[in-house]
C-alpha cells in the first residue's frame, strides 16, 4: 500500500535587509529620537539621488533642508520670481543686497548648467518628497539678508573694499568654464555654496558664513518634531552641525544685525558737512567767485561720475540725468543715495515684465543677460550710480579742498 509522501513546509521567507545608507548620511542621536544627516553638494546629480533614497528608505516623520524662507522661495521660481516688486526693493534700499546675491549665484548655476543640474536641486527634491510622503518640512537656515548683513559688519574697510571690486568685477568676466575644471568640481568638496565659495575667497567671513550658520542649524533641528529625522544640508556644515547638535545655544544672538560702527555713522555725516565747510571756507577767504567754481566743480565732477555710471549699466536716458542732477545733492544727503533715484527712474520707464522676472535667473549666467534683463539691470544703475557718485565725492572734494588750501 502506497502512501502519498506529506508536502514538505515552505522554507520560512527571510526578511530582505535594508539596503545601507550612502557614504553621505550621518546617523545621529537627536535626544533619544533618529537623525539623518545628509552631507550635500550643491550642485549634483548624485546628491539629488542620495537624498531621494535616503528619505524613501527612512520615511521620516521630518525633512529638513539648508533653506531660509527668501532661499526657498527661490527655488520656486517659476511662481515667486513673478512676485518680485524690483521697485520696492530699490525704495527699501535692497538693491545692492539683492545684485550681491545674484553675483554670488552667477557662477555656481554656470556650473550647474555645465552639470546637467541646478543649483540646489538636492533641496528641492528633499521639499517635494517631503510633500509627497507626508513628512513636515522644515526650514532650518537663517535668513539670507541676516546672514550678508552680518557678514559685511564683521569686514574692515579694506575687506569691504576688496569685496567690492571681487563683485564688481565679477560682472564683467563671461568666462567659458573648461572640462578640466568641471571634472575638479564634480568632486563633492569642491561643489560648494555660494556663500561658502565667498567664505573661502575672504577668510575673515568664516565665522559669519559657515560657523555661525552650523551653530543656528544644530540649534533649529535640536528644536524640529519627529521621532525621525532627515536633514539635508551642505557637506561643509557636517562637521559644525554635529559638534553644535549636542550644545544649547540662544538664537537670538545669532539673528541680530549688528549696529553700524561709530566711525561708519561719522564718515556718514562727517564727508558732507566738510564738503559744505569746504564750500564756506572757500566763500569766506576768497569771496563770491570761489565758492561758485567750487560749486560747479561739485556738480560737474560728482554728477557726471554718477551719470556715467548709470550709462556703464545701459540705462535709459532718463536714469542718466537723473543720476547726474541727483548725485550732487544726495552727496550732501546721508539719507539716500543718487543710485536709489536712478534706479527708481530706471525702473518706471522699463519696468519689469513677468517675463523679465522669470528669466532672471537664467539670465544671470552670463556676463550680457545681466545687462539686458530689465529686471538686473535696474539693480546694475542703482549700483554704478552710487559707485559713480562715491568716486565723484572724493575727487571733487579733493580738488575743492586742494583749491582751498592752496
Amino acid at each position: 500500500m502506497s502512501r502519498n509522501a506529506a508536502p514538505s513546509s515552505p522554507e520560512p521567507s527571510t526578511p530582505e535587509s535594508p539596503q545601507p545608507l550612502p557614504d553621505s548620511v550621518h546617523e545621529l542621536d537627536l535626544e533619544g529620537r533618529k537623525l539623518y544627516l545628509i552631507g550635500t553638494a550643491h550642485v549634483s546629480k548624485k546628491s539629488v539621488e542620495e537624498v531621494r533614497k535616503t528619505i524613501e528608505q527612512v520615511q521620516p516623520d521630518t525633512v529638513c533642508v539648508e533653506l531660509c524662507q527668501a532661499r526657498y522661495a527661490n527655488l520656486q521660481r517659476a511662481e515667486e520670481w513673478k512676485k518680485t516688486d524690483v521697485v520696492k526693493v530699490v525704495r527699501q534700499g535692497k538693491a545692492l543686497l539683492l545684485l550681491a546675491s545674484l553675483v554670488m549665484a552667477s557662477f555656481q548655476r554656470r556650473i550647474g548648467k555645465k552639470l546637467g543640474v541646478q543649483p540646489g536641486a538636492e533641496m528641492a527634491e528633499a521639499a517635494r518628497l517631503a510633500e509627497s510622503t507626508g513628512a513636515r518640512l522644515e526650514l532650518v537656515d537663517r535668513d539670507i539678508q541676516i546672514t550678508l548683513k552680518r557678514a559685511w559688519a564683521s569686514l574692515g574697510w579694506k575687506d569691504r573694499l576688496k569685496m567690492a571690486f571681487h563683485l564688481t568685477g565679477s560682472l564683467f568676466v563671461d568666462e567659458e568654464i573648461d572640462e578640466e575644471t568641471i571634472e575638479k568640481l564634480k568632486k563633492e568638496e569642491n561643489l560648494q555654496d555660494a556663500l561658502e565659495i565667498l567664505a573661502t575667497a575672504f577668510p575673515t567671513l568664516q565665522a559669519s558664513l559657515v560657523g555661525e550658520r552650523d551653530t543656528y542649524m544644530a540649534q533649529k533641528l535640536r528644536g524640529v518634531q519627529g521621532e525621525t529625522v532627515v536633514a539635508a544640508v551642505g557637506a561643509a556644515h557636517v562637521p559644525g552641525i554635529r559638534e553644535n547638535l549636542s550644545l544649547e545655544v540662544p538664537l537670538e544672538p545669532l539673528e541680530e544685525v549688528p549696529p553700524r560702527s561709530v566711525w561708519s555713522r561719522v564718515l556718514q555725516w562727517g564727508i558732507p558737512l566738510l564738503i559744505l565747510g569746504l564750500f564756506a571756507y572757500g566763500f569766506y577767504s576768497r569771496g563770491l567767485d570761489e565758492l561758485l567754481q567750487s560749486v560747479v566743480i561739485w556738480l560737474l565732477v560728482n554728477g557726471s561720475l554718477s551719470a556715467a555710471g548709470a550709462a556703464l549699466a545701459w540705462g535709459h536716458p532718463l536714469s542718466v540725468a537723473s543720476a547726474f542732477f541727483a548725485a550732487p545733492l544726495t552727496s550732501l544727503n546721508p539719507l539716500i543715495g543718487a543710485g536709489w533715484v536712478a534706479g527708481l527712474v530706471q525702473a518706471l520707464v522699463k519696468r519689469p515684465t513677468v517675463d523679465d522676472l522669470e528669466g532672471l535667473p537664467e539670465a544671470i549666467t552670463t556676463v550680457k543677460g545681466f545687462w539686458r534683463n530689465p529686471a538686473s539691470r535696474i539693480l546694475l544703475v542703482t549700483a554704478f550710480a552710487n559707485l559713480g557718485s562715491v568716486a565723484g565725492t572724493f575727487l571733487a572734494g579733493g580738488w575743492i579742498a586742494a583749491r582751498s588750501i592752496g
